[in-house]
């Protein structure tokens, strides 16, 4: 090791732009990493903060949230039963709004229309202002990314094509769904909007669009034995029958796939021929004793120093560059997945090296020597 660290310390400027590499390579992972976690986020935000362990859907939905409607008489009834905990019911539509108090620029917004229960697990937790309050129906939590739009607490809100006036009664953060701010509401204000034509509701009884469960051991197949019309699914389930989620999440990973591939490529392929030029060097060493064993662990700790300072410093880079980002950039880099990347960047770094190091095990002295580079 301190011979690895005496060769580096004496050739800064070459280590330094071989670092300089690796650094702009994890710098890239990294980048379009939260670039597609923070797309990701954003269509199914809301969907992932819900601390439900089961949903019901409408029988045929396949988990599909635009297909399911079923009777929240059922959530009422479930409830203390099966091994639920708790149960709440889930509306769900896509709006367009208009702050009353900037009418005149006729700037309307699109955003995510969720009916909630109050006071139920299934209600977010405001960061400012106050929750929902089951007697003030027309009172309504906003993302806080609409406040960047001009909208404030105690501004009423406009539902364009219909009658409907609501409240700002508080902010939330980081609630959006399928790429919309969320707004949430009272189920029962939901219901007057998502099924104000008659007959819409198909004679269902309290209509909602899911029901969400809580409770350690729920009795899944029991419960859609019991219950006609409905089926059962997993959070993450829910989650990738989102509109479109399944088939960008799948745009994103097999991009991020392609992208560690060509990395992991470049690196193992740029440390080989780095070591393999310094075939001569080697010769000499193994000349005046070195053993191979000394020669391998001097080239594999040389390369783990190397690639973790460069990997540090690509995650520093990253952080510094998301500071430029605009504001409404969908960029989530999280520190689990920053870790997990940046280890498996330096395995394939130290795997480069160890094959490259076995070449260096079969050098012949005397022919390394002699030989001209």
């Amino acid at each position: 090791m301190f011979l690895a660290l005496k060769e580096m310390k004496h050739s800064k400027t070459r280590f330094a732009m071989i670092g300089t590499i690796i650094m702009l390579i994890a710098w890239l992972v990294f980048i379009l990493s939260g670039l597609g976690n923070g797309l990701s986020t954003l269509a199914a935000a809301t969907m992932k903060n819900i601390d439900g362990d089961l949903f019901i859907y409408e029988e045929g939905s396949e988990g599909t949230m635009m297909k399911t409607k079923v009777s929240g008489a059922i959530a009422e009834d479930i409830e203390g039963k099966y091994g639920v905990k708790e149960a709440a019911k889930f509306g769900q539509s896509t709006i367009i709004i208009q702050n009353e108090a900037t009418s005149n620029t006729k700037e309307k917004h699109d955003v995510a229309f969720i009916g909630v229960d109050p006071g139920k697990f299934i209600e977010p937790k405001v960061v400012e202002g106050k929750q929902l309050d089951p007697n003030d129906p027309f009172g309504v939590l906003i993302d806080e990314s609409l406040q960047k739009k001009g909208y404030e607490i105690g501004d009423t809100i406009v539902v364009t094509s219909s009658d409907i006036k609501l409240n700002i009664v508080g902010f939330t953060t980081g609630e959006t769904f399928n790429h919309l701010p969320t707004v949430f509401v009272d189920v029962a204000t939901w219901q007057s909007y998502a099924f104000a034509a008659p007959g819409s509701n198909n004679g269902l009884e309290d209509p909602v669009t899911m029901i969400v469960l809580q409770g350690t051991s729920i009795e899944a197949d029991q419960i859609a034995k019991d219950y006609d019309l409905i089926e059962t699914f997993t959070k993450s389930e829910a989650v990738m029958g989102m509109p479109g989620y399944k088939e960008e999440s799948a745009t994103i990973y097999m991009m991020l796939a392609f992208l560690f591939a060509i990395s992991a490529v470049i690196i193992a392929v740029f440390f080989y021929v780095f070591i393999l030029q310094k075939t001569q060097q080697f010769g000499v060493m193994k000349a005046i004793g070195a053993s191979n064993r000394f020669i391998k662990n001097s080239i594999i700790t040389q390369v783990f120093v190397l690639s973790l300072v460069s990997i540090i410093a690509g995650i520093g880079l990253t952080y510094l560059t998301a500071l430029v980002f605009p504001e409404d950039m969908p960029f989530n880099l999280d520190f689990n997945m920053v870790l997990i990347y940046g280890v498996v960047l330096l395995i394939v770094s130290v795997l480069g090296s160890v094959i490259s190091a076995r070449q260096v095990t079969k050098i012949d002295p005397l022919t390394a020597i002699g030989r001209v580079e």
